[in-house]
């Protein structure tokens, strides 16, 4: 594996780059601005030089880069934050481990291992995206699939893709002669059927039962369960799951023999549990058992730019012999439409408007069913013309200057959205096409100038 470094400040000992290389890391030395690709960079004290030379080397957290101190004693600990939110994958001082060289190469393998699954065609033609929160979801997703047992549980808005994460998670998973996935969805469970429902019953064991049967634990044994939107469990069913969850043992209705079972539990929910929580709604010994590791999925708004990718994705699924492209005023309107459903709903909108387009050549605006279309041309220009138009001559005539007229201009842009939003920051940047950072900037700099 080649790997650049860089360094500022004091340059690191010879034998730091001598052992890095002993451990089987193949290192180049470059100037700033580094390469594209994975490195090292060397520092002596975190300045806003480095945080800066982070956020270039990694393209704000795609590429891989390690943020390494010479001496554990010139870092403060808390300071590691900085370097992570700059972008660093890692951060930590050479002297803070007798085979820092090692730990190095590790971590860069690793890297290499859930890099390469991420970009594989298992993943790219089923999870489409190169969006950074996309990324940083499916890395984490991947890392967690191929290298742990753990239970997962998945967070998100409703049609961001979880069931798509819980059957990749299954693909990954490293088991040999694993089974399938069971999937069970929890807004289906009749209460007073539950218990079957999960945990089998024997023969009699109630009116109706004429037979033993399997609940969904034991056809999960040797495979995956995914339980789909958990948060809809009730709290009685939610103890009743403790137990099986915890110690893999179960009862089945009616029976006295605990059963031994073996899966890996993946649940998916768009509620906030912690939330649920704090109402009563959801129980926090079921939630810890569930969560070994959590990962979010982004909703669609806070990764437009997936959006032209996406569109194509489903394109080629719909017309895989000679699929059309799109043209500038279709890629426009796709871009910038709100998407309630997520991903679930642009599928949705690019099936309509292909189901619509005939003959040879791009996709274009009459394609668009009449009921998506958005308002037309001479509604926005009239809008220009007239409010715009009477808002700015009424700043002009009361002594505002142009810079005046843009910062207010901007500054109400940002207070709508970010309420409309309801104080979701993240959201609130991505409709401004500002990133997280940017906005908070703004805003922080505002209130130093006395601006709200």
């Amino acid at each position: 594996m080649e790997i650049w470094h860089c360094f500022l400040g004091r340059r690191p000992e010879p034998a730091i780059i001598e052992g890095l290389n002993h451990a089987c890391v193949l290192h180049r030395a470059c100037e700033s601005p580094p390469p594209r690709g994975p490195g090292i960079v060397f520092f002596e004290t975190i300045t806003p030089q480095l945080l800066q030379l982070l956020r270039d080397a990694s393209c704000g957290g795609m590429e891989r880069v390690l943020a390494i101190a010479l001496s554990q004693a010139r870092v403060k600990p808390s300071a590691v934050w900085d370097l992570l939110d700059a972008g660093a994958s890692d951060a930590f001082a050479w002297d803070h481990s007798s085979d820092t060289a090692h730990e190095v190469a590790a971590r860069f393998e690793r890297w290499k291992k859930v890099d390469e699954i991420v970009a594989s065609p298992l993943v790219k033609e089923n999870l489409a995206g190169n969006s950074r929160a996309w990324i940083r979801a499916l890395r984490q997703l991947v890392e967690v699939a191929r290298f742990t047992s753990s239970s997962v549980l998945l967070t998100g808005e409703s049609g961001t893709g979880k069931e798509l994460f819980a059957q990749l998670l299954h693909t990954l998973d490293s088991r040999t002669n694993k089974r399938d996935v069971v999937v069970c969805d929890c807004t289906t469970v009749v209460p007073e059927l539950s218990g079957s429902e999960f945990f089998g019953h024997e023969r009699g064991a109630f009116t109706g039962a004429v037979s033993a049967r399997d609940g969904a634990f034991a056809r999960a044994d040797g495979g995956t369960l995914f339980l789909d939107e958990v948060g809809e469990l009730p709290l009685n069913l939610q103890a009743e799951l403790l137990r099986v969850v915890q110690e893999r043992a179960y009862k089945r209705v009616g029976g006295n023999s605990w059963l031994k079972t073996n899966f890996r539990l993946v649940c998916a929910t768009n509620r906030n549990l912690s939330e649920e929580q704090t109402h009563g709604r959801f129980r926090g010994d079921f939630y810890y058992r569930i969560a070994s590791w959590t990962c979010h999925l982004p909703p669609l708004c806070e990764r437009r730019d997936d959006i032209p990718v996406l569109a194509k994705h489903f394109i080629n699924q719909l017309c895989p012999d000679n699929p059309p492209e799109l043209d500038d005023a279709v890629l426009e309107y796709l871009l910038t439409r709100d998407y309630p459903g997520n991903v679930r709903d642009l599928k949705q909108l690019v099936t309509r408007i292909v189901q619509h387009h005939v003959g040879p050549g791009p996709i274009t605006a009459g394609d668009i069913p009449h009921s998506e279309r958005p308002h037309n041309g001479q509604e926005l220009s009239d809008w220009r013309e007239q409010s715009l138009e009477l808002a700015v001559r009424s700043a002009v005539a009361s002594g505002l200057s142009l810079k005046d007229v843009e910062r207010s201009a901007g500054e109400w842009a940002e207070k709508i959205v970010i309420e409309e939003e309801k104080g979701n920051l993240k959201r609130a940047a991505a409709r401004l096409g500002l990133t997280d950072r940017a906005l908070q900037m703004r805003r922080a700099t505002r209130r130093q100038n006395g601006f709200h």
